[in-house]
């Protein structure tokens, strides 16, 4: 049985940077105002310790958050145009109070109470201008703990970013020095020619619905196995996970369709991870991604082996290309400009978008695991759980977010499918082999 949260607001306020920013404006790419206005959030849920108020976890954090904003400052800031305006106008300080006890919610909670932690956004404010980060405090009932949410505008943030942000958070709470990370700008992706603004997501139209479900290690060590191929003989577990989930929506999408449609899956890929660190920074900030797809037919058989092996192809030849674009770069004459590299990528934007038409269901992938969210101690020890809300989500269309469990190895699949869909996905066998659907989490 689920539980209702019932979040009480009681407190909201903005934080200011510590210190003034050290430019005046950011230059935002092309890129980065492709993005809908939506911010990419995560709430981490951490226990209280003994004896401390929630008005002395409130203040240390909002003390913290303050001397982060110091060195993140264009979080601070105003979008105005395509530049971010550094002016040290602040983020949005929320907090919120229920009677529940952690324990209890995270045994009990259903996916749709997460937009409870939310802070609410008021008349004037968008993550198109102001705030660009946003962050709510909600504290469970009888000192039992409490959850932070983060938001930043995804049109100056990817998950990454996001992750570089609440590191830098954690290392201030723990009077562990730290530097400014670099804002790439226009490093990687050119400026915009023009720029129209953009109004906030509507959340109109067909219901979509966000189901968790959890993939346990030996699950995925049988699945993996089933995904065994000649060309790959040792597929991932975002390969193997990615694929049966894909497969799944596909046979879901088609069982509600007078006329199967064909299916493009859409991989985000970290840009940090594949161009060497003298060209753009690990820690480095903005939107600093691209993608590649893989279509399939109406009548494809989709199988999973074959899916995976489609999928590595897909991303060696991914890699490859920045390698290719990046040959001859060097950092001291920029014989080969990063800009060069960033118009390649636009380009592979290009083919995806002349193959997202009506007729093709789309399937955004996005991939946390590795990433260390499990590790951010905010001054309180490190979370007993973490969830993420997809971006996707608000824009009401379907899209998959994984993330590894707090063990580290098991996999939690975030995934957003349309009413419809959802109510065939669910139930499918296929699926429920490797996956439980929301099972309790317990601390």
């Amino acid at each position: 049985m689920t539980m209702e949260l019932r979040l009480e607001t009681t407190g909201r306020e903005v934080i200011k940077p510590s210190s003034p920013a050290p430019i005046d404006h950011l230059q935002l790419s092309v890129f980065d105002l492709s993005f809908p206005v939506v911010y990419v959030p995560v709430t981490f849920f951490y226990e209280s310790p003994t004896g401390e108020s929630p008005e002395i976890i409130s203040n240390r954090l909002k003390t913290s958050l303050s001397e982060t904003l110091s060195r993140f400052y264009p979080l601070a800031g105003r979008i105005e145009g395509i530049s971010i305006n550094c002016n040290d106008e602040g983020v949005l300080f929320t907090e919120a109070r229920t009677d529940v006890i952690l324990s209890d919610f995270l045994r009990n909670f259903n996916t749709d109470s997460f937009e409870d932690f939310f802070p609410k956004i008021e008349e004037g404010e968008s993550a198109g201008t102001w705030p660009l980060m946003r962050v709510k405090v909600s504290f469970f009932g009888s000192g039992s703990g409490f959850a932070v949410n983060i938001g930043i505008s995804h049109m100056i943030c990817d998950a990454a970013s996001l992750l570089n942000f609440v590191q830098g958070w954690a290392a201030t709470a723990n009077d562990v020095a730290v530097t400014t990370p670099p804002f790439a700008g226009v490093t990687i992706y050119p400026p915009p020619h023009t720029y129209s603004s953009k109004d906030d997501v509507s959340v109109g139209g067909d219901k979509y619905v966000t189901n968790r479900f959890v993939f346990e290690s030996s699950k995925i060590a049988e699945l993996k196995r089933k995904a065994v191929s000649k060309s790959v003989p040792v597929p991932t577990r975002v390969e193997a996970i990615t694929s049966l989930i894909w497969r799944c929506a596909r046979n879901a999408s088609h069982s509600n369709s007078a006329a199967p449609k064909s299916t493009l899956m859409i991989q985000a890929m970290d840009l940090r991870m594949r161009i060497p660190s003298d060209v753009l920074s690990q820690d480095a900030m903005g939107n600093l991604q691209s993608i590649f797809f893989l279509k399939k037919e109406a009548d494809s058989a989709m199988e999973i082996g074959e899916l995976v092996a489609d999928f590595r192809k897909a991303k060696q030849g991914f890699n490859e290309m920045i390698e290719d674009n990046l040959q001859g770069y060097n950092s001291a004459t920029s014989t080969i400009t990063t800009n060069t590299l960033g118009y390649y990528l636009l380009d592979v934007m290009g083919a995806f978008t002349s193959e997202s038409k009506m007729d093709v269901d789309l399937y955004p992938m996005s991939s946390w695991c590795k990433k260390p969210f499990y590790e951010v101690d905010l001054g309180w020890g490190v979370p007993v759980w973490m969830g993420p809300v997809m971006y996707t989500n608000p824009i009401k269309k379907s899209g998959v977010l994984m993330m590894d469990s707090k063990d580290g190895k098991d996999v939690e699949a975030w995934i957003t499918l349309s009413e419809q869909d959802t109510q065939v996905f669910v139930r499918d066998q296929d699926l429920l082999t490797y996956a439980v659907l929301n099972p309790p989490v317990l601390i």
